[in-house]
């Protein structure tokens, strides 16, 4: 995480942060996500019968990829000076372009696409977040994510 003044924050929109390392989101990973949401569809954890499918093979969920986005996101991340706490506030748009095969390495790169106050201590933080599968051309998903930052003056 990368600490600067509310000035900074605010000169820095458009910025590119970067990338995260790679991380493998692997068949064990798929599974524990299908119990924890009780999402059980074949394309994620039935190896034989999806790998009948075009996909040839077992695919992370969506969502599990999309969850992953504070843990990759954590050392490009950029926050104001002060900082008392960060919370999700939401998304602006979702869209999942590539399905991620088992096994597969993302990585997620971030631009700052906006930077609001809103109200006093209270910073809403715009990034546009990209999830890279290794060896694809087109990312998992693109997504506007949004995380309120509380600070102390």
């Amino acid at each position: 995480m990368h600490v600067v003044s509310a000035d900074e924050l605010k000169a820095m929109v458009g910025t590119d942060l970067g990338v995260s390392d790679w991380f493998t989101i692997d068949q064990n990973r798929i599974n524990a996500f299908a119990d924890t949401t009780v999402d059980h569809q074949f394309i994620h954890v039935d190896e034989e019968q999806a790998g009948q499918t075009p996909l040839g093979g077992t695919i992370a969920h969506g969502y599990l990829t999309l969850s992953l986005l504070p843990f990759l996101t954590a050392g490009f991340r950029v926050v104001p000076e002060n900082l008392v706490m960060m919370f999700n506030y939401g998304l602006d748009r979702l869209r999942f372009v590539t399905p991620v095969p088992a096994g597969s390495r993302v990585r997620a790169h971030g631009v700052l696409v906006d930077v609001n106050e809103k109200g006093p201590g209270q910073t809403l933080i715009k990034i546009e977040i990209s999830v890279e599968i290794e060896g694809e051309d087109k990312p998992a998903l693109i997504a506007e994510t949004l995380t309120m930052a509380i600070t102390s003056s």
